[in-house]
Parts: structure tokens; C-alpha cells; sequence
């Protein structure tokens, strides 16, 4: 068998199974049939007894929701580890998947998962080592390897819109400054027309009041007053401020 890449596979694994045979092997789905140097890689193989019922594992990248971050393998009386999920049953036959061992797998949504699983192999157990490989137990002599990598980080369509939203009020006060000289020619003399020009300024007749009637009301000593008498009262003729400006 040909020496393994050290290039990590572009998406990591989403689901892993065990199948009777590598035809069956469901759509998407990558069989390990062979060992790196090239022997059978059948988990159930019975050297003694000849027996035909045979197991080989088999996992996909297909893109998910969800990615495997962790293989365990496990004596089959030993507990589950917490947050594991047991391979029991074959993906084609629904058959017993394994006898002496078990084969646990740890699923994580993709969003919150830093690393995961990329890469699984199985190897003679006494040949030799992977690099870039770890070594997650053995099942029938044989070595069940795995390689893991950080899982890229992709924004999804909500995250696009919401940073689409968030930059929006910052393009309308672009605007809003942008459109602020022309009141400024305005001021200085150099006319330009806006979109409120010959809009006429008309105030509702609900908000008229007599103000005699007015001049009436007395709420706990304060006397509501008239514009007129208010003007009255409170007249400035800055004098003073256009002395020193002259």
C-alpha cells in the first residue's frame, strides 16, 4: 500500500459505521478494507475457525452539521465513556457490529468543535507507527489509528446578514454627514435645493389654544403662559453680543 499523505484531508469525518463487507459500503462512505501494508483489515477475522462473518469499518466526510471529534475503543464490559456513542449494529445487515470490543464514537456540532477526527487507518499491530497518527486501541491484532486537525471556522448565512445589519447604520450616517454641506451653502448663500423645499409647514389645528383659556390653569402655584407672554417676559436683544462682534 502506497506511504499515507502528510496533507490533511480538506473536510473531517462526520459519521463512522461498520459494514459486513466492502461492497455495501453506503453512498459517501470510504471503507478501510486493508491495513497500510496492504493485508485484510477484517475486525471479526477468526484465524482458527475460518469463520465468514466478517466486519470492516468504514466512515464518510460528507458535510454536516455535525463532525466526529473523537474515537474510543473500548472492552465490551467496560462502561461507555460519557458523551460516546457505541457502534453496535452493522450499517447494512443491522447484525451485531462487534464481539470482544466496542467501537465508541464522540459527535460534536461543527460550530462548537475546535478539533476532529480527519483520517482513520488500521494498521498490523506490531509493524510499525503513523506519523501525524494516534493510536486509539486495537481490535482483532490490529492497530485502529486516527488523525485529527482543527476544524476551519465558516460563517453561516445568519452570521452574514447580522454583520450586513450591524454595518448598515454606519452607511447611513455616512450619508447623513455627506448631505450636511448643503445646508452649509445654504447658510453662506449658495442655494441648494433639498427634498423638503416647498413642503408647507402647517401645524394641526388640535394643538390651538386660547390663551386666555390658557392664562386660566394654575397647577399648584405654576401659571402656564402664553408664547406672547413668555416672549414678553423673556426678551434679549443681544446688544451686547453684537457690540463686540462689531
Amino acid at each position: 500500500m502506497s506511504e499515507l499523505s502528510n496533507q490533511l484531508p480538506s473536510d473531517p469525518i462526520s459519521s463512522v459505521g461498520i459494514i459486513t463487507s466492502p461492497s455495501k459500503a453506503p453512498e459517501d462512505y470510504t471503507v478501510v478494507a486493508q491495513t497500510t501494508d496492504g493485508s485484510d483489515a477484517d475486525l471479526r477475522k477468526d484465524s482458527l475457525f475460518k469463520s465468514k462473518v466478517t466486519r470492516y469499518l468504514c466512515f464518510t466526510r460528507k458535510p454536516g452539521p455535525d463532525v466526529v471529534v473523537d474515537i474510543k475503543v473500548i472492552d465490551i464490559k467496560e462502561p461507555l465513556p460519557e458523551g460516546y456513542t457505541p457502534v453496535e449494529e452493522t450499517m447494512d445487515t443491522k447484525e451485531t457490529a462487534m464481539r470482544k470490543r466496542r467501537l465508541c464514537v464522540k459527535i460534536s456540532p461543527r460550530a462548537a468543535a475546535e478539533t476532529a477526527v480527519y483520517d482513520i487507518q488500521i494498521i498490523a499491530k506490531t509493524k510499525y507507527h503513523l506519523v501525524n497518527y494516534t493510536c486509539i486501541g486495537d481490535i482483532n491484532s490490529m492497530g485502529i489509528w486516527n488523525r485529527k486537525g482543527d476544524v476551519p471556522k465558516h460563517k453561516s448565512s445568519q452570521e452574514t446578514a447580522s454583520t450586513a445589519n450591524t454595518e448598515a447604520p454606519s452607511t447611513t450616517a455616512s450619508r447623513r454627514t455627506m448631505s450636511r454641506p448643503d445646508y452649509e451653502h445654504q447658510n453662506s448663500g449658495n442655494y441648494t435645493m433639498t427634498a423638503l423645499d416647498d413642503v408647507p409647514f402647517v401645524v394641526p389645528e388640535k394643538f390651538f389654544q386660547n390663551p386666555k383659556e390658557m392664562q386660566q390653569v394654575n397647577l399648584m402655584g405654576i401659571t402656564i403662559k402664553s408664547l406672547a407672554e413668555i416672549e414678553e417676559e423673556f426678551q434679549y436683544n443681544f446688544s451686547t453680543e453684537r457690540s463686540i462682534a462689531v
